[in-house]
């Protein structure tokens, strides 16, 4: 079944839901009905199965390995995607991804003596240093 839109495709105004039908009894309802906000709509249908395997497997990546058949820095860069997508910032201590110029400028400071190994290897490590 697909999601239901809470976007207008022509406007990009909010839908508003006014008919509601049971396949069951062939029960139809009109009216205006406020949809539920899910901030899970932002997700495609492969990040929701992973979403789901998450749960089902009580967040345990070991678990998750086997049953998905992919690597852990798989699941988690997967998983930091979906926490992305839903709003939420990384880690604080998730690494910070350097450039080859960036990593070399370190590295050139710290072979003409202007930071020490030690400031050099926390800026590495991406954490800031006075």
């Amino acid at each position: 079944m697909n999601k239901l839109p809470t976007q207008c495709p022509i406007c990009r105004n909010d839908l508003e839901v006014t008919g509601l039908y049971c396949l069951q009894c062939d029960t139809s309802l009109q009216g205006h009905f406020a949809p539920t906000a899910n901030p899970f709509n932002v997700l495609n249908k492969e990040q929701m199965h992973f979403l789901m395997t998450f749960i089902r497997c009580e967040g345990r990546f070991n678990r998750m390995e086997e049953e998905l058949s992919l690597s852990y820095p798989t699941l988690r860069n997967r998983l930091q995607d979906i926490l992305r997508l839903l709003g939420f910032e990384p880690k604080a201590d998730e690494p910070t991804k350097f450039t080859a110029e960036e990593r070399l400028r370190i590295l050139d400071a710290l072979a003409s003596g202007e930071i020490s190994p030690e400031e050099a290897q926390a800026q590495l490590a991406g954490k800031k240093t006075e």
